[in-house]
């Protein structure tokens, strides 16, 4: 019996539940970077940047190549930064909405 979509789905939203990925993707999304260089923006100890991006690589989101010592990361596909884009569009409308409600709040007299 085959995995349902919806699971599949829940498991590639798991994938992408952790910060470190989500700012690697996102850094990803402009253009292809170097480990080091992603150890500069990300700004975390070496090891947990490898764990975070063998899960990338594992998952099919990134992919390398080998330029001498250096390893560079590239995204495997543009859908991932458009999805990014989708969800920094959908995050930016629940809080102004939550902005909007907080000034509606503040606004008003307590009764």
């Amino acid at each position: 019996m085959s995995t349902p979509l919806y699971q599949l789905k829940a498991e590639f939203f798991k994938t992408l539940g952790h910060p470190v990925r989500i700012r690697v993707l996102e850094l990803l999304s402009r253009r292809e970077h170097a480990v080091y260089e992603l150890l500069t923006e990300v700004g975390v100890e070496a090891a947990a940047l490898s764990q975070q991006l063998a899960v990338l690589r594992k998952a099919n989101l990134v992919h390398t190549r080998r330029e001498g010592a250096s390893v560079h990361y590239r995204l495997a596909s543009d859908e991932v930064a458009e999805l990014l884009r989708v969800a920094r569009s959908i995050l930016t409308g629940v809080l102004q909405g939550q902005a909007d409600l907080l000034a509606d709040l503040t606004a008003r007299p307590p009764r």
